[in-house]
């Protein structure tokens, strides 16, 4: 937990978002000091809300038409194919990425900062609540023994002193200065009320934050994980705004507002001495705390002087004696505590790391977490635009694949089919090869017939490889390999020696 500064500035955050227009439900300008009581302030907050929850809308509503256009008005698909926006697609989807991880990174921020903020609210609140129950005990303990002890034992000692009239004196001053103490507690603040109060905020606040802090915890990690889900952190952040400017209007002043809320419950000079405490300003408990701690010294003087000369006489009135010098340390030692707890240093310490965990961790947090919504919605909106054209382009992508033809040997689909099914029939290819195991002299190829048609392509292709048969009627698909490829050097040479064999055929024929 950060330290509280010497006093309490508002941060520059909280005076921009108080600056903002505050507009009631009739559209008329109100003021924007906190006041949450107030009718129009009131209104203005959920006008506020409106407007969000109007954005919200709008976008949606946005979104909605694009596809609705979208689904109705498609496009040719020759000219879609012709003109792919396959790279508008793929940078839609990266800056869709990207916003959702920044988004992602200041919403754990955010929700770090305003649960930080929150913590330091409800550490200090009860903090308070401790201090201010510690001054309302030791009070009413001290009445307490005052009223039933210190009474009891002066009325004994009244009977037992009953012959000696400056003793019953003295036990009436005492008496006197008794209820002088009481009445100088009695005119103590009552804080008890203050307490109660104190206590239920924090505990109220401690559990919408904890639900608060967890609610966003998961958003984030549903964002992280699916980010079609980022929208869903706009509608539920739609209360930040609120949230934020209303507590936004309480930081810039918050010490007026506190002033107008215990008015006629607490004095202003104790506010005003709890809220600033510096050095110029008196301590509105110094007189009564000064008088108590006179009343004490006074009544322990005579309790030693009733010691020291009263005991010899009378043996029986010791016991009471001591009885009220115990009384009186005790009650002195309460008076230290209170003296302690009612200064100002406490409370105002408790009251500035209040301010610093809302106005600073808090505001900046929720701040934060408005951000995270705004780029959480942009990413969703970036995502319904680009996934459309997406599955468009990879169905256009499995069209043009199915579009092959499957009787192409170099088709891959036709060379996997090949392989998955013996039963297909073999392609004649260039070259052919005989078993090791026979003998190539027993292979005999067939004589050719004499016929006036041209040779076909295979036989050429037999005179390139030196006219042997045996590398004949093999697939080349059967042997694992890929199909031979030319160089345009290798292809002329093999056109040349095709033209010279047609022709050197030609005229063997004719002779």
């Amino acid at each position: 937990m950060s330290s509280a500064p010497a006093d309490y500035t508002a941060p520059w955050w909280t005076y921009w978002l108080h600056n903002f227009p505050h507009i009631n439900l009739r559209f008329q300008p109100i003021d924007n000091n906190f006041q949450p009581e107030e009718e129009n302030y009131q209104q203005s907050l959920i006008f506020l809300g409106c407007v969000a929850a109007a954005g919200l809308g709008l976008n949606l509503l946005c979104l909605a038409i694009y596809l609705s256009c979208l689904c109705c008005c498609h496009k040719d698909e020759e000219e879609e194919s012709k003109k792919p926006n396959s790279c508008c697609v793929t940078w839609s989807a990266v800056a869709a990425g990207l916003i959702t991880c920044v988004a992602v990174g200041v919403g754990f921020y955010g929700n770090s900062e305003t649960n930080d903020g929150v913590y330091q609210l409800t550490y200090s609140l009860y903090n308070a609540n401790h201090t201010l129950g510690g001054v309302d005990s030791l009070v009413t303990g001290t009445m307490g023994s005052i009223k039933s002890g210190l009474h009891q034992h002066l009325a004994r000692l009244d009977e037992i002193f009953a012959t000696r009239g400056d003793y019953v004196q003295t036990l009436q001053f005492m008496q006197q200065m008794a209820d002088n103490v009481i009445k100088q507690l009695l005119g103590l603040p009552d804080w008890e009320d203050a307490k109660v109060d104190l206590a239920s905020i924090a505990d109220q606040t401690a559990n919408i934050e904890y639900y608060r802090w967890l609610t966003y915890l998961l958003l984030l990690i549903l964002d992280l994980i699916i980010c079609l889900l980022a929208c869903l952190g706009l509608s539920v952040s739609l209360r930040s705004p609120v949230l934020f400017q209303g507590t936004s209007d309480f930081c810039v002043s918050p010490d007026k507002y506190l002033m107008s809320q215990t008015k006629g419950v607490i004095s202003a000079d104790i506010v005003h001495y709890y809220l600033y405490c510096n050095q110029t300003l008196s301590n509105p408990f110094q007189q009564p705390l000064t008088i108590f701690q006179r009343s004490l010294t006074t009544m322990q003087i005579q309790i030693q002087g009733l010691l020291q000369f009263a005991v010899p006489l009378f043996p029986t009135a010791e016991r009471d004696l001591l009885g009220i010098q115990h009384l009186l340390n005790s009650s002195e030692a309460s008076l230290h505590q209170l003296t302690a707890l009612l200064d100002c240093r406490g409370l105002n310490k408790d009251y500035l790391d209040a301010m610093v965990g809302v106005c600073y961790d808090g505001v900046e947090g929720m701040l934060y977490l408005c951000l995270f919504s705004i780029l959480a919605a942009c990413a969703f909106t970036v995502m319904l635009c680009a996934i459309p054209r997406a599955w468009r382009q990879i169905a256009c992508r499995e069209r043009e694949y199915n579009d092959i033809d499957e009787e192409d040997p170099f088709n891959p689909r036709a060379r996997r089919a090949g392989s998955q099914n013996p039963n297909h029939t073999n392609m004649h290819s260039f070259c052919s090869y005989s078993s090791s195991m026979g003998s190539q002299n027993s292979l005999h190829p067939p004589a050719p017939a004499v016929s006036n048609t041209p040779m076909p392509e295979y036989m050429n292709q037999t005179a390139l490889f030196g006219g042997n048969p045996r590398y004949e009627n093999v697939p080349l698909i059967g042997r694992g390999s890929p199909p031979p490829s030319y160089s345009p050097t290798m292809r002329a040479t093999y056109l040349s020696m095709t033209e010279e064999q047609n022709r050197h055929f030609g005229n063997d024929f004719q002779a």
